[in-house]
């Protein structure tokens, strides 16, 4: 059980704004032998409440956006903004995204789209993403 409560910290934290990566802990437990299914439910459910994290985050502390610790310069988080807009909450699908997806995150948040619709839109682009890696580190479910 540490094994996969381990996964599922290390896939929330690669989802929030700290740079870390889930997908090299997963192939290795994969290649440990520990069952696809469980690693692929806490890694899904590590990541996808790690962007919760960020939601929240962009909901709440777009009041200190000229702060010096903003985890965004404010260029970047406008042209982020402009890019949601155009494509809508379905660009949350790509939140899966090693570069930008921790962003749209955020950006939700921000936007203030209902928890439940990003829940949900985000809960399935990460867990088939971590589906497509067990498919293709040859594990099948």
């Amino acid at each position: 059980m540490t094994a996969y409560l381990g996964l599922f910290g290390v896939s929330f934290l690669a989802a929030t704004l700290i740079p870390f990566y889930s997908e090299v802990a997963l192939v290795g437990l994969l290649a440990a032998g520990y069952d696809p299914w469980l690693l692929w439910l806490f890694a899904s459910a590590g990541n996808t409440l790690g962007a919760v994290v960020n939601w929240v985050l962009g909901r709440y502390l777009l009041y200190f956006e000229h702060r010096r610790w903003f985890p965004f310069p404010s260029s970047k988080l406008h042209r982020y903004q402009r890019w949601y807009q155009h494509f809508g909450v379905w660009s949350l699908l790509l939140a899966w995204l090693p570069v930008g997806g921790d962003a749209l995150t955020f950006i939700a948040g921000i936007m203030r789209v209902h928890l439940g619709i990003f829940l949900i839109l985000v809960g399935f682009g990460k867990s088939l993403r971590y589906a497509v890696i067990i498919l293709l580190s040859g594990q099948i479910f």
